[in-house]
């Protein structure tokens, strides 16, 4: 059975820090792009980072560039989300992506799996 499980999140002031963990399993997790994404009340769910654990490269949303960091860990199975210089805008439920993307000469097909988020709220 897949299971993504995200913890981490709490409540810190602005400019403060917070370390995300998402740790997975059922999955061989090299096969697997792993995303974290967040949703505020009142707005679209965003994607925050992305990491192929195939290749390592990542990704990051404009507004979290140079503030957060995402880094896996494979033997533990476990992606991590370090978030640093924190403010209120950056309040939201963090959300757990796996991806996994096949192609054949036929199709692209996606598969995604997500855990059921974390809390993290930014103070003024």
């Amino acid at each position: 059975e897949v299971q993504l499980q995200a913890s981490g999140g709490g409540l810190v002031q602005t400019g403060g820090s917070l370390s995300l963990s998402c740790a997975a399993s059922g999955i061989t997790f090299d096969d697997y792009a792993i995303g974290w994404f967040r949703q505020a009340p009142g707005k679209d769910r965003e994607m925050v980072s992305c990491i192929s654990r195939s290749d390592g490269t990542t990704n990051y949303a404009d507004s979290v560039k140079g503030r957060f960091t995402i880094s896996g860990d494979d033997a533990k199975a476990t992606v991590y989300l370090q978030m640093n210089s924190l403010k209120p805008e950056d309040t939201a439920v963090y959300y757990c992506n796996a991806r996994r993307t096949i192609a054949t000469p036929r199709s692209v097909d996606m598969y995604d799996y997500w855990g059921q988020g974390t809390l993290v709220t930014v103070s003024s």
